[in-house]
C-alpha cells in the first residue's frame, strides 16, 4: 500500500525535515536508566552543546526529554519513545498514543520500530500498520523506520515511511551485538529501496561516520561515542583494569 499522500511531493513540511538532515550528522542524547545524567535539563544542555558543534538534529527519547531539549535547541528532533511496558520486544514509539506524546512535546520527525517481529498491546499489529495511523494522524510528519535487515526497509518504504534507519542491525537475533556499525546494511539499504537512509548503530568514530556517508547515508546519528559519559567512563576504567 503506497503513503497518502504521495511522497515527498504534497508534504512540504516534512520535506524540509528530512532535507535539513542531509549530509548531517545527527547526536542521540540520551542517557540509561541508572545513569546519574538521565534529567531532562541535563540532556538539553547536551544538545544545545551539540548544536553549537554543528549537530543538524538531535535524537532523543521520552516526550519529557523532547519538550525540553525542543526548547533549547532550533535544529530538527528526532523523537522516540521507548516503551518496554508496553511492548518487551518492540518497544521505540510502538504506538500512535506514544507518537502523540512525541509531536505533542515538539518532535520534528518521529522513529519507530518498524522490525518484522511479532507486536503486542499496541494497537498496531504491525510495524506498517503503526505507520500507517501515524501518517493518518499527523500527515506532513516524517516518519523514520528504525530496522534491522533489508527486507525490513523496505517494507517499511512501501507502507509509507519518509526514512529507514539501520539502527537496530545486530540488535534482534538474540546475539551480542557486533563491535563496529553495519556499513553493509547501509548500502543494501540506499540501493534496494527509494527513501533516504539515516546510519545509526555503533559509531564510534569520524572514520566511520565517513564510511557510512560513502556508502549511501543521508545522515549519521552517533549516540554513545559523544553522549553516554558513564559508558565512556566505563570503558576507559575497564581497559586500565
Amino acid at each position: 500500500m503506497s503513503a497518502l499522500p504521495v511522497w515527498p511531493t504534497a508534504r512540504p513540511r516534512a520535506r524540509a525535515v528530512i532535507a535539513a538532515l542531509r549530509g548531517g550528522l545527527v547526536i542521540s542524547c540520551q542517557a540509561p536508566e541508572g545513569s546519574p545524567l538521565r534529567h531532562p535539563s541535563h540532556m538539553a544542555a547536551m544538545a544545545r552543546a551539540a548544536e553549537l558543534a554543528g549537530a543538524v538534529g538531535i535524537r532523543a527519547d521520552g516526550p519529557a526529554f523532547v519538550a525540553a531539549i525542543r526548547a533549547n535547541v532550533s535544529v530538527p528532533i528526532i523523537g522516540i519513545d521507548k516503551r518496554p511496558d508496553i511492548d518487551p520486544v518492540a518497544y521505540i514509539t510502538p504506538g500512535l498514543a506514544s507518537a502523540e506524546a512525541l509531536v505533542a512535546a515538539g518532535a520534528d520527525l518521529v522513529a519507530v520500530d518498524a522490525t518484522l517481529r511479532p507486536r503486542t498491546g499496541t494497537g498496531a499489529p504491525s510495524a506498517a500498520e503503526l505507520i500507517r495511523q501515524i501518517r493518518a494522524t499527523f500527515v506532513d510528519l516524517p516518519i523514520m523506520a528504525d530496522v534491522s535487515c533489508v527486507a525490513e526497509g523496505v517494507a517499511a518504504a512501501e507502507a509509507g515511511a519518509d526514512l529507514v534507519a539501520t539502527t537496530l542491525a545486530g540488535y534482534t537475533n538474540g546475539e551480542p551485538p557486533p563491535t563496529g556499525p553495519d556499513l553493509a546494511l547501509v548500502a543494501a539499504l540506499a540501493a534496494a529501496q527509494d527513501r533516504p537512509v539515516v546510519a545509526e548503530g555503533r559509531y564510534g568514530t569520524p572514520e566511520e561516520v565517513k564510511a557510512a556517508f560513502a556508502a549511501g547515508a543521508h545522515a549519521v546519528v552517533v549516540g554513545t561515542a559523544i553522549t553516554d559519559t558513564l559508558a565512556l567512563a566505563k570503558r576507559f576504567v575497564a581497559g586500565i583494569g
